[in-house]
C-alpha cells in the first residue's frame, strides 16, 4: 500500500529540518500556520516559524535529527489530522545522544491546487494538557 501523501511531505519537512534547509521547509507550510514551538509558545506566520527553526536548530547545536514513527492520518473536509510519533536524536549538554519519542498531532489543509500544506504544527501532541 502507498504510504498517504501527507506521509511524504512529513518525510521531507523533518529531512528539510535535519539539513537546515528552512527555505524548502517552508514550502509545506500555509501562509497563516502555528507551530508550537514549546507549551504555551506559538509562532504564527511563515516568517515566525522559519525564525523559531533556525532558533530550534541553533540550539540544538545543528545536530536535531527527525523522524518519524507510527501515523494515522484522519481525513475530512479538506482538512487532515495527524497523529503520529515524533522520534528526536540530538545531544544533551554532556554530548551523549539523546533520543526522545514525542506524540505529536498536525493538521493539514489541501490548498485550491490540491497540494497538503501545514496549518497547526504541533510536536507536543496532547502532552500540552500536562
Amino acid at each position: 500500500m502507498k504510504p498517504h501523501p501527507i506521509r511524504e511531505i512529513i518525510e521531507a519537512c523533518d529531512k528539510a529540518i535535519s539539513e537546515r534547509n528552512f527555505d524548502a521547509l517552508m514550502n509545506y507550510y500555509a501562509e497563516d500556520a502555528a507551530l508550537v514551538i514549546k507549551p504555551g509558545m506559538v509562532a504564527r506566520g511563515k516568517s515566525d516559524i522559519r525564525k523559531a527553526f533556525i532558533a530550534i536548530a541553533d540550539y540544538f547545536k545543528n545536530q536535531l535529527v527527525v523522524e518519524q514513527g507510527n501515523m494515522q492520518v484522519i481525513e475530512g473536509g479538506g482538512d487532515a489530522l495527524v497523529i503520529m510519533e515524533t522520534v528526536l536524536h540530538y545531544p544533551d549538554d554532556q554530548g551523549n545522544s539523546v533520543t526522545t519519542t514525542r506524540r505529536a498531532t498536525y493538521v493539514f489543509k489541501k490548498d485550491a491546487d490540491g497540494r497538503w500544506l501545514c496549518t497547526i504544527d504541533n510536536s507536543y501532541g496532547t502532552t500540552l494538557l500536562d
